[in-house]
């Protein structure tokens, strides 16, 4: 399993960090882990809502623990202003005028989606990342605990056998 840190931001909200915090919160909908222990860490469950957000029916589910987005992706993209609207008159509005019409707001309409499903996977992913890495803080810090009691211990072996 490839793991992706990344700097930045160091604490978390708290009201954001537990997985129980209500839906009606203005934090993004977190994954919850499955089980416990460092064996479950990488083993995540996705909301049904975020799951809805992040796929399409024809596409397969998407999973933030093995998706990764590339740099290209992830940088904003320009605005771009609109240009002026020419009002076609009456008169002019024909078959070929409607047709068109109707095909640039589909377009449009699939552009729109198309973004909105980008920015919903990077938002569940960037959710997914928040989770791994305060499940890995935690793991380090009880790592560091258990360090610091070993090397107490062996220090005390170490002791004894200087005094005798």
């Amino acid at each position: 399993m490839m793991i992706v840190r990344t700097c930045g931001q160091t604490s978390m909200n708290d009201s954001c960090e537990s997985p129980s915090s209500s839906s009606s919160s203005s934090c993004p909908p977190l994954l919850t882990p499955t089980g416990s222990g460092p064996d479950a860490m990488g083993m995540f469950e996705m909301d049904s809502s975020d799951m809805a957000m992040s796929s399409t029916s024809g596409e397969q589910d998407f999973d933030p623990r093995r998706h990764s987005f590339s740099e290209e992706e992830l940088k904003p993209q320009p605005m771009i202003k609109k240009a002026r609207k020419i009002l076609v008159p009456d008169n002019m509005k024909d078959d070929k005028y409607w047709t068109r019409r109707y095909k640039n707001n589909e377009a449009a309409k699939r552009s729109r989606d198309a973004r909105r499903l980008k920015e919903n996977q990077i938002s569940v992913r960037a959710a997914f990342l928040e989770r791994e890495n305060a499940a890995l803080r935690q793991e380090v810090a009880e790592m560091r605990k258990e360090l610091g009691r070993f090397r107490n211990i062996l220090s005390k072996y170490e002791n004894r056998l200087g005094d005798q």
